[in-house]
């Protein structure tokens, strides 16, 4: 496979040359790091990542290719990835092509031959920063005055060019290992649910449909009106709140919306970004992590069973604390203390940090989906 080289430079100053093995052009983003030792492919489609470069602490990327039926999304949101070694021979009986492939045609950097390591500790260090890739510039100083002309990932909100358009009713259940598809949505509850994209996992939508919820998908954009009239009405049950990109305190409109949901009292779900919001909607800001958790290997203590969880992780931002004093907590991360869940004592609301579909990941923590679809 020829290779082009492609040009990094970092914030930090750290300027670096590898190989391009993706689209052509020029993206300026975070980078951050993921220790997931598989899916790839989920990670680069999660609408969570837009604006950010993924490096991958994994040296062998590419292996099992891809695939269409295992993208969370229609496409690659994020700015491009970074991996030790590409596998562009993949080996996998449900692979279609190629990882360069996956991402020429999505329209996304690659890049490779790289000390992964290197960037990983410079993250862990100094914790993500913003940083340019590109093929077409070669400059040291040109690249760092794009990236400084470039807004931050902080000054950008994501959910406007991630969340659906249109509202949509989700069609498909859970991954059947046997039939090697997914299954249709039954609906058997009778109990239908709003889920507001922020930037939706397909995966997230796949397993409340799978404990028998109907869900309908609506904009971030949302009429917060109509959503309290159907609500009454009894046409729903409940809301979910989904993960999604960026950073939370810039989503001041739809931090007003989410505020009267709450003093409605609609039961609520939220996942991540959408957990995130709920504490900010009820006075408490979120703060940014020194260097973000993103991996599937983060062990969570559910505080009422006691029992200890491998989870899906995505996040840079973080609830704080001080969210106790309206909100008991559920699951806390035993790599750093960090609160992972909570249940608000007098409104119908609770809220996880991690990803309970773990896509990719462990599936351990899928019970919170069939909690939510009890409560209703």
């Amino acid at each position: 496979m020829n290779l082009k080289p492609i040009y990094i430079y970092l914030e930090s100053g750290v300027y670096l040359e590898a190989k391009s093995f993706g689209c052509d052009g020029t993206r300026v983003g975070e980078i951050v790091f993921n220790t997931a030792m598989s899916g790839y492919q989920e990670i680069m489609s999660d609408p969570s990542y837009a604006g950010q470069f993924v490096v991958f602490t994994m040296p062998e990327i590419g292996i099992v290719g891809t695939n269409d039926d295992d993208l969370e999304s229609n496409t690659i949101h994020a700015s491009g990835m970074f991996v030790r070694s590409l596998n562009e021979t993949f080996s996998n009986f449900r692979a279609t092509d190629s990882l360069s492939n996956f991402l020429k045609k999505h329209n996304c950097l690659g890049v490779c031959e790289i000390d992964t390591r290197f960037l990983t500790k410079i993250i862990r260090d100094s914790g993500p920063q913003m940083m340019i890739a590109s093929t077409e510039v070669k400059s040291k100083d040109k690249l760092k005055d794009i990236l400084e002309e470039s807004p931050r990932i902080e000054e950008i909100n994501y959910i406007e060019r991630v969340s659906t358009k249109e509202p949509y009713i989700h069609r498909s259940g859970a991954w059947d290992d046997k039939k090697l598809a997914y299954k249709s949505a039954s609906n058997s509850l009778n109990k239908k649910i709003l889920a507001i994209d922020f930037g939706v996992k397909r995966n997230i939508l796949n397993e409340l449909c799978e404990v028998g919820l109907e869900v309908e998908v609506i904009p971030s954009n949302f009429d917060t009106d109509e959503v309290i009239k159907r609500y009454e009405k009894g046409e729903i049950k409940g809301l979910f709140l989904s993960n999604g990109p960026g950073d939370p305190l810039v989503l001041k409109n739809e931090v007003k919306k989410i505020q009267k949901l709450i003093e409605a009292n609609i039961p609520m779900f939220a996942i991540c970004l959408g957990h995130q919001l709920l504490s900010i909607a009820h006075g408490y800001p979120t703060y940014k992590l020194k260097f973000g958790q993103h991996g599937s290997n983060h062990p969570v203590k559910n505080q009422h069973s006691k029992i200890v969880e491998i989870t899906s992780q995505n996040h840079n931002y973080n609830v704080p604390k001080e969210i106790c004093n309206i909100a008991k907590v559920t699951h806390i991360n035993l790599f750093d203390d960090t609160i992972e869940g909570v249940k608000y004592i007098d409104k119908p609301i609770f809220s996880v940090q991690h990803h309970p579909e773990a896509s990719p990941g462990p599936h351990e923590s899928k019970y919170i989906f069939k909690e939510f679809a009890n409560s209703l």
